[in-house]
């Protein structure tokens, strides 16, 4: 078990140009001394410039690679001999992988598959003092136990029920990260969040389509009635546990982390709306008085799950985490970033997302 930041220096992030990885990495070269190497391919969600506040620091690098990629994959394990890898490399929007489900298993399971594989073999030639402090670190999702009812919440022991081709392919690579510890001894820990929020989010995603769709007076869609259930976790928040269970969590088991904010998808938009009618108050356009009147209800999601909710109990009492952001707090912070950062998303939204409509296909 670790217990210091010394035992652990140098650490593989994987997908780390992403929402959470870029989050982890600007919490990791901030607050700890490692040295932080960066994986990513660079796909339509992963953006360099959400590390430009730590792109220049010594101890960190970026490597363009494919976890898929058995080679670019083994180099860099050789070539950087890092202490532990944290996996976030992953297709992650859901409405995509029902538009698309073939990259998600690519990714998410056989590039798992294959960096588990590639990590097992560096691990096996490493003295036995670094064998010992090295740790696989696998981030996955609450979506992967399905979905609640009314009451109840996801424990560690929740057994998994995917429902989407991205929760199933999430709930696959978590399968072969245990397995790899059970068969194999490879030190493994898994980490199932609830959903993230905050600052540098792709703008697909819920919270900033909704807040960059009302600064444009665009319609904010919301998904059948609304009274789809989330718990939310801010991203920074989500950072520190990540980096809490590297350094303390027991090889081989979960940890759930969650934000403990229960909130319906409706409240979620009307919030974002309350908070920038505040900050950013709607110039009035003919029939409009304020951001409610921009919500629009739209067809549901194909298999659009009822309700998550996640019981971090196990994290807060053995590790001692706590979130330090609620709901209101969280969300009023991550409004006034995006106020305050349109040089990060408008590029995203002139030249790879501009709000339109994913995951239509019925199955």
């Amino acid at each position: 078990m670790m217990t210091n930041q010394s035992d652990v220096r140098k650490i593989i992030v994987t997908g780390g140009a992403g929402f959470i990885g870029s989050a982890l990495i600007r919490h990791l070269i901030s607050h700890t001394d490692y040295h932080v190497l960066n994986f990513d391919k660079l796909t339509y969600a992963g953006n360099l410039s959400s590390l430009k506040e730590v792109e220049s620091n010594p101890r960190y690098s970026f490597v363009r690679g494919d976890i898929c990629d058995r080679a670019a994959v083994e180099n860099v394990l050789t070539g950087f001999q890092p202490d532990g890898v944290m996996h976030l490399a992953a297709e992650s929007h859901v409405d995509r992988s029902i538009d698309g489900p073939a990259e998600f298993l690519n990714t998410n399971i056989l590039g798992t598959g294959n960096l588990l594989e590639c990590s097992r073999e560096y691990w096996q030639q490493l003295s036995a003092e670094r064998k010992a402090c090295f740790r696989f670190q696998h981030i996955s999702t609450d979506e992967v136990y399905g979905s609640l009812g009314d009451d109840g919440l996801f424990l560690e022991t929740t057994p998994y029920s995917p429902r989407s081709p991205y929760s199933a392919s999430k709930a696959a690579s978590d399968h072969l990260v245990s397995a790899w510890f059970h068969t194999f001894g490879l030190p493994v820990l898994i980490t199932n969040c609830s959903n993230n929020y905050g600052p540098y989010h792709f703008p697909e995603k819920l919270i900033p389509l909704i807040i960059l769709n009302a600064l444009d007076g665009k319609k904010l869609p919301v998904y059948g009635k609304g009274d789809n259930i989330r718990d939310w976790l801010y991203v920074d928040d989500h950072a520190k546990a990540l980096h809490l269970v590297l350094e303390k969590g027991v090889p081989g088991e979960t940890y759930n982390v969650g934000g403990n904010n229960e909130r319906t998808n409706l409240e979620v938009v009307e919030t974002i709306c309350n908070v920038l009618d505040e900050l950013a108050p709607l110039q009035r356009l003919e029939g409009l008085h304020n951001y409610r009147d921009l919500i629009t209800f739209v067809a549901d999601r194909p298999g659009h799950d009822k309700r998550y909710a996640i019981d971090a109990t196990k994290l807060r009492t053995q590790l001692g985490w706590m979130p330090e952001e609620n709901f209101d707090s969280g969300i009023r912070k991550t409004v006034q970033w995006y106020l305050d950062n349109k040089w990060w998303w408008q590029p995203i939204r002139e030249q790879k997302y501009s709000g339109k409509r994913l995951g239509g296909k019925k199955q």
